[in-house]
């Protein structure tokens, strides 16, 4: 083949890390589609630790950590799973890691791994991982499942935090377990016993939910 007719094959130039594209995979979880006021998912845990902010925090972070990794692994392996046994090996990935973090909890945090030991097992079944395993994780790339699984954590950690705080600063006049209106010389707030159970998180949640879907202009589809 002569030199004018040959054809020079260009290689694709690799995709930058933190492409527009796979920019989107950590920021529309926290708004556009936020797993738990958009898609609705995660919400037992959101109603059940979030009466104070420090189990809150771990459980945020127990959950961005298994999902983000869950996500890796479950990538990793995509293409030697066989399709018909598929969930079984993601939640054998997902048990797993949770296995970890209650431990590492116990060794390191155990008042607070008392607080939320159940509800971090409940995360082998939690709809936001298992969704993201099965609908992301098995079909694309690792580097793209790790920031889909991190996106969709922050989305989760950031909606429960913000239930957390107006629990805990309404419910008991404190942040973090500080006495907030004491310190300020407020000491006869009148905290709401309403803040301390399932249906205060209720209340906080819904205003969240209807907030974040004006904002959107989100609307379910019948």
């Amino acid at each position: 083949m002569s030199n004018e007719t040959a054809e020079v094959v260009k290689a694709k130039p690799a995709e930058p890390l933190l492409s527009k594209r796979r920019k989107k995979f950590v920021a529309d979880p926290l708004v556009d589609d936020n797993p738990i006021t958009i898609q609705v998912l995660g919400i037992c845990s959101a109603l059940a630790v979030t009466t104070q902010l420090r189990p809150t925090l771990v459980m945020s972070i127990a959950v961005i950590f298994v999902i983000v990794f869950a996500n890796l692994l479950t990538s990793l392996l995509r293409n030697g799973i066989p399709s018909r046994i598929r969930i079984i090996v993601q939640l054998a990935i997902i048990a797993t890691l949770v296995i970890l973090v209650n431990q590492v909890l116990l060794a390191y945090v155990y008042d607070v791994a008392k607080m939320v030991g159940v509800y971090v097992g409940l995360i082998i079944t939690n709809c936001i991982v298992m969704g993201r395993l099965e609908a992301f994780a098995m079909g694309n790339k690792p580097w793209d499942s790790v920031l889909d699984g991190f996106g969709s954590g922050l989305g989760y950690a950031w909606i429960i935090m913000v239930v957390a705080f107006f629990r805990e600063l309404l419910g008991s006049g404190a942040i973090f377990g500080f006495k907030v209106f004491e310190a300020v010389g407020i000491s006869n707030f009148p905290t709401n016993g309403l803040m301390t159970s399932p249906v205060g998180a209720f209340v906080i949640l819904g205003l969240l939910i209807w907030i974040q879907r004006t904002k959107t202009g989100y609307v379910e589809e019948h």
